[in-house]
């Protein structure tokens, strides 16, 4: 094997390769694929809600929420427990990866699903005479707006649910790791029993008899983790208010975010991207 090839295979240079791939499709996606789309009843009440011109939280908000403020916390967080320039690389390569993953999986499958809005017809605008209890299709819609029309065939899964719990859910998981939510011992305690420390600064203890006990303050520990999470859940309830979905696309979407998340996030688990004891 070649010294660049080892240098490619022991280096982060796969995860970025595959990240300009992902960041490509993506674009590609964006710019140049139209949704399917279903036909509809232009009398149907589940997709005749009124169209929100102004959004409660549009995509920039979206992005700052989900993807600068884990950014900008996971980076204070590394630098208060004293990470190395390492362990700031996994954490930022990693939330970087689910951000991109996700939205090109929303994406593809918003595009191949073709799901109509609930705020479809008004959209739409069907032209005058458009028969009523008959499936219609997009050729009877007046909307000169290209994005505002097909982004109507967009409904499932939610995109920005999807988006805010891939960013905030990751931020989740690595303050829980640097808290050391799920370990005995709590603030820093290792599952032997010895005493460690977090980030939160406390010591875990043992009961004399090498068995270890947990510390007090799990509940704080517990709701600064849950925080992030509250936040994407209050992001994905705006479409709903905002008729821009309905509960299963919001449901969806908050899971495929999550699970992207949390793979994402144990696939470096073990290059101590969640311990909060180590700075190595």
């Amino acid at each position: 094997m070649s010294s660049l090839a080892r240098f490619y295979a022991r280096s982060y240079a796969p995860d970025y390769v595959g990240l300009a791939i992902l960041v490509a499709a993506y674009a590609l996606i964006v710019l140049l694929v139209e949704p399917f789309h279903r036909l509809f009843y232009i009398n149907d009440l589940a997709i005749s809600f009124p169209h929100a011109e102004v959004e409660r939280v549009p995509v920039t908000l979206n992005v700052v929420y989900a993807a600068a403020v884990p950014l900008a916390l996971i980076v204070l967080a590394n630098s208060l427990a004293g990470a190395s320039r390492h362990k700031h690389h996994v954490a930022i390569l990693g939330l970087a990866i689910a951000l991109i993953l996700t939205s090109f999986l929303t994406d593809t499958v918003k595009n191949t699903v073709g799901r109509p809005r609930p705020d479809l017809v008004a959209r739409c605008k069907p032209a005058p005479g458009t028969p009523e209890n008959k499936l219609v299709g997009v050729d009877v819609c007046t909307e000169t707006r290209h994005h505002v029309l097909h982004d109507g065939w967009r409904s499932f899964p939610s995109g920005h649910s999807s988006f805010s719990f891939a960013g905030l859910g990751y931020l989740s998981l690595f303050l829980a790791g640097q808290v050391r939510l799920f370990v005995v011992g709590g603030g820093g305690g290792r599952k032997d029993g010895s005493a460690g420390q977090g980030l939160n600064g406390r010591a875990g203890a043992n009961d004399g008899e090498g068995r270890a006990v947990y510390a007090r303050g799990d509940l704080g520990r517990a709701l600064l983790c849950l925080g992030p999470l509250l936040g994407a859940a209050m992001i994905a309830i705006s479409r709903c208010q905002d008729y821009r979905h309905d509960v299963y696309d919001v449901c969806t979407g908050a899971l495929l975010g999550y699970l992207v998340a949390y793979w994402s996030y144990r696939r470096d688990e073990e290059e101590g991207v969640g311990g909060g004891n180590n700075p190595s």
